[in-house]
């Protein structure tokens, strides 16, 4: 049975490589889009959606259980000002709104960002990097934030969509508030001590 540093570098390794699964299959339009698009003309959609999602649940859960232990064993990298702790719950609400505008109705904000849904895990990512030092901290949330940067680089350079084409309507604005910040104030408040067993707000 594995103890002390051992077990450490073993729930660290169990972190990685559910990263590297994660957002392995998530960078593929990133670093290799014609390998996709032989992949889902070989699998067809559904098929491909299905090995795809799969690949995913097994990265997520990777990186759920390796970040839970690792957070537990792994030491301190940086001890960040309290003033950042603040900053990061501006930053988290944002990301909220951000995620929420990608699966609802079209709106402004939408449209602007044009990929909410990355920028929003960027600026998650970015806030809690700025609240929480662990090397566990730095390597989930720092390479969450390093694969956004890249992703919504490489989605700007690709067309628009003939149907991201239609009107924004300010109903999708503000459901993207209303269900964003929603979710934001129950997880600061409850979800994220439950879940986690740490309190975003002490």
């Amino acid at each position: 049975m594995l103890a002390g540093p051992q077990e450490g570098k073993f729930h660290m390794a169990i972190l990685i490589l559910g990263l590297v699964i994660f957002l392995g299959v998530h960078s593929l339009r990133i670093v290799a889009e014609p390998t996709r698009d032989r992949l889902l003309a070989r699998f067809g959609e559904n098929q491909f959606k299905g090995i795809y999602s799969v690949l995913s649940l097994v990265g997520l859960m990777l990186i759920i259980y390796g970040y839970g232990a690792a957070r537990m064993t792994t030491v301190l990298l940086y001890a960040p000002p309290p003033g950042l702790g603040h900053l990061a719950l501006l930053l988290v609400p944002v990301a909220f709104v951000l995620v929420a505008s990608a699966y609802l109705p079209t709106g402004r904000i939408k449209t602007a960002v044009r990929h909410p849904m990355v920028l929003g895990v960027g600026l998650w990512a970015l806030g809690h990097l700025l609240a929480n030092g662990m090397v566990a901290d730095v390597v989930l949330f720092g390479s969450f934030l390093v694969w956004a940067v890249l992703d919504y680089a490489s989605a700007v350079r690709r067309p628009i969509p003939a149907s991201a084409g239609r009107a924004p309507s300010l109903r999708g604005d503000l459901l993207a508030v209303v269900v964003g910040l929603g979710l934001a104030a129950a997880f600061i408040l409850w979800l994220h001590r439950w879940l986690f067993g740490v309190a975003p707000i002490a």
